[in-house]
């Protein structure tokens, strides 16, 4: 079953798009994606939030993620979390296959 996060990255002064951005540059985000069993890794902006970035992290499973928690790049991480002292809001979802409102999804 698959796993979801959503992580609300806010700051101040644009800190929280300077995080993502060096987390792009400086390849930490593709080496998330690198990693087994990661099934996204994107950041979004909140068009009415300029001091928020939003992260969708997917994961195959619990399995996945432990050992994504535990790699030496989380502290990777953590050290731009603090550099940009961000704070953090975060959802958490799990896969569902019966989804009830596929009448109203265009595809």
């Amino acid at each position: 079953m698959s796993i979801t996060i959503n992580i609300y990255y806010t700051g101040k002064n644009g800190s929280a798009l300077k995080f993502a951005e060096e987390m792009e540059a400086s390849g930490i985000a593709d080496n998330v994606r690198s990693e087994k069993g990661n099934l996204r890794y994107d950041y979004f902006l909140p068009i009415n939030d300029n001091e928020t970035v939003l992260l969708i992290d997917s994961w195959a499973n619990q399995e996945a993620l432990d050992i994504h928690h535990a790699s030496p790049m989380m502290k990777e991480i953590t050290a731009l979390r603090e550099k940009y002292d961000l704070h953090m809001k975060v959802e958490q979802f799990t896969e569902t296959k019966n989804i009830s409102d596929e009448k109203f999804i265009r595809k």
